[in-house]
């Protein structure tokens, strides 16, 4: 059976396939508006979208229905980034678990299998129906491919110990520097940053995480790896928000490397690598 692909950013083409054409368009009121121009009834149809914001989850809702309605089966999903990944706990009194709000939206499109990319911890991969989460273990390759293998690969925090020591293994058993940091609940303030060695004896170091939004816990945790007398500083992150601009993960960073799982962006500093079938999601 054939497969179609429908992608809904057009600045994001993860996939191969003949594309359906449509409109997407947003009324006046604010409501978004979608219509199919391809229908080809029987046939699979994989969908793509970059979820930013509760909009594109909206245009993805509508778009997803208009496939169904006109007899076609969703095959697939890629939402690379999962939005509110972030909020799949409750830390404090009168919270919504966001995580679970948009699990429910997504699994109620009823698609085959749904593809997200480097969740940030396995709660995301849980709640969606029919999930696979792809790993950054090939994003990395391809950044240490560009700053060379002399590399220490640098854990931010606790929460990604899990994930970078799988990294280190599937790049060439690199070694792996922890660090941690303390973060007030209520307000957001980060402190306390440690690195947990001596002397970085001048090794340029690799921070890898999944998610920089406004970079804080990297320029914070950059001073300390210089303090430890590291060498040149690199940082790679799959979902490249960067809510506050380059200015300060200038400073500290050579380079920064992300993919455009979030958004098409161009920096001096910042090196983009592009998810694709053939490179990152086979």
């Amino acid at each position: 059976m054939k497969t179609f692909a429908l992608h809904l950013d057009s600045n994001f083409v993860p996939t191969s396939n003949e594309q359906i054409t449509f409109d997407l368009k947003t009324f006046s009121g604010g409501e978004p508006h979608f219509k199919l121009h391809t229908l080809a009834k029987g046939a699979n149809v994989s969908i793509s979208h970059r979820l930013t914001s509760f909009n594109k989850v909206g245009e993805l809702l509508i778009a997803a229905d208009a496939v169904k309605r006109n007899g076609m089966n969703i095959s697939q999903l890629i939402i690379p980034y999962f939005p509110a990944a972030r909020q799949d706990r409750l830390m404090t009194n009168g919270e919504a678990l966001s995580c679970k709000v948009y699990a429910q939206l997504i699994n109620a499109i009823g698609a085959d299998e749904v593809v997200i990319y480097d969740a940030h911890s396995d709660v995301s991969p849980a709640l969606i129906e029919h999930c696979v989460n792809v790993s950054n273990h090939q994003f990395i390759q391809q950044v240490i491919e560009t700053i060379g293998k002399d590399v220490l690969l640098i854990s931010p925090d606790g929460g990604a110990l899990k994930k970078i020591y799988k990294v280190a293994e599937a790049v060439g058993q690199l070694e792996v520097i922890e660090c941690s940091k303390s973060r007030d609940v209520k307000t957001g303030q980060l402190s306390n940053f440690k690195v947990n060695a001596e002397d970085l004896q001048g090794k340029n170091c690799l921070i890898v995480d999944d998610i920089c939004d406004g970079g804080g816990t990297f320029n914070g945790l950059a001073q300390e790896l210089i303090a430890k007398n590291a060498g040149k500083l690199y940082l790679a992150v799959s979902h490249g928000i960067f809510s506050k601009g380059f200015d300060e993960l200038q400073k500290n960073f050579n380079q920064v490397f992300t993919t455009n799982s979030f958004s098409t962006i161009e920096h001096e500093v910042l090196t983009q690598i592009e998810l694709t079938d053939g490179l990152l999601f086979k």
